[in-house]
């Protein structure tokens, strides 16, 4: 890499754009060049607040920025492999791929196919990795601080009422969104395997209690690791009035580790040491606008991707983390279309989540260059 910051155009600017904007400003070695989104008005808000083009195809930003590195996929979940692989193949730009990276574990391989035929890359998003209190939970466990994990603990309790689902066509479907586990929940899903190990197999139940929806927006699980250890995930967006928790606890067999807040943002049980918490703890609320969940992660990892890129250090999420995340996603699927347990190491998909709509996909293509 040469001295020159890497220029980031975001494809999409929802509610998480201004989180990449924010962090690409704040960033050295990135810079943000150009921002779109086929509703012209979301995308001027972004350009008028970070002063680049705003473009509503970005069929014409890349041919007005050509100098762009790097495209931002921050569009509906199931255009993610439509939209990567025009980055990739028509346009020889790396990506950034927001959660849950793809719908499906077959679409990674054919994505990444795609990103070494044509000597590019791809960064998935799993930014509450980089929380204070995740790093330090992780740290514990590979010294051992904790000693054999005994239980991982997930519990997510937001609220997305029918005004949020009714805000986009995509919003609540299977083919686009996901529910609870895929949408808000998918980051929880990571970290299970993240600071748990591999899951060996799931039992899943899952519901929709609070909005008119075909897609989950409860869903509770028992999971067995590899090995001995157990455990639980209770997820839902059925939440009222309010978000409320997002935490993970460890049990392990030398210690507990609890991690909690709005988004596991707060370090508030550690007993290897106590004093620890105050210090690995985030406030989120405190974020500049609407997403608070979405934590001050991005900015770790565009650096992560400058040193990537610099001095070729390896990208701490690579294909096969990502799709060991995507197959035990669609394992809690499978368990609950099965009515049992599955192997969470199988190359079975589920046959709803992900699953083809093109007349919604047709609402999110970007029309041919003028």
């Amino acid at each position: 890499m040469n001295s020159s910051p890497l220029n980031i155009a975001l494809i999409g600017c929802g509610r998480i754009a201004g989180h990449h904007c924010k962090a690409i400003a704040e960033v050295d070695g990135v810079q943000l060049a150009g921002v779109c989104d086929l509703d012209a008005e979301k995308a001027e808000a972004y350009a008028k607040e970070y002063g680049v083009p705003a473009f509503t195809s970005y069929r014409d930003m890349f041919r007005d920025l050509p100098k762009i590195d790097i495209a931002a996929v921050i569009t509906p979940s199931g255009m993610h492999l439509e939209h990567g692989l025009e980055m990739l193949g028509d346009y020889a730009k790396h990506v950034i791929m927001e959660k849950p990276t793809f719908m499906r574990p077959g679409d990674l391989g054919i994505a990444y196919g795609a990103a070494d035929a044509a000597t590019l890359h791809i960064f998935p998003v799993f930014q509450n990795r980089h929380n204070k209190a995740v790093r330090r939970v992780k740290q514990a466990i590979e010294a051992g601080e904790l000693g054999d994990i005994r239980i991982v603990s997930v519990r997510v309790r937001w609220c997305r009422p029918q005004r949020y689902y009714d805000m986009a066509p995509w919003r609540g479907t299977f083919s686009h969104d996901g529910g609870a586990l895929t949408n808000q929940s998918i980051h929880h899903v990571d970290l299970i395997r993240y600071l748990g190990g591999p899951v060996a197999r799931v039992n899943a139940t899952m519901r929709t209690l609070g909005a008119k929806i075909e897609v989950e927006d409860t869903v509770t699980a028992t999971i067995e690791f590899d090995g001995y250890a157990v455990g639980v995930i209770e997820a839902t967006t059925a939440a009222r009035p309010d978000d409320f928790e997002a935490s993970l606890s460890i049990v392990g067999s030398e210690g507990l580790a609890q991690i909690g807040g709005i988004a596991v943002n707060e370090l508030q049980v550690f007993t290897p040491d106590p004093d620890a918490c105050a210090a690995h703890s985030e406030d989120f609320q405190g974020i500049k606008g609407a997403g608070a969940v979405y934590g001050h992660g991005h900015g770790q990892m565009y650096r992560d991707i400058v040193a990537f890129f610099r001095d070729g250090t390896p990208y701490p999420v690579s294909r096969e983390d990502c799709l060991g995340t995507l197959k035990l996603l669609h394992a809690f699927y499978r368990s609950d279309e099965a009515g049992g347990w599955v192997d969470v190491d199988s190359p079975d998909e589920s046959p709803r989540l992900g699953r083809a709509n093109d007349k919604i996909s047709a609402l999110y293509r970007t029309p041919s260059a003028s």
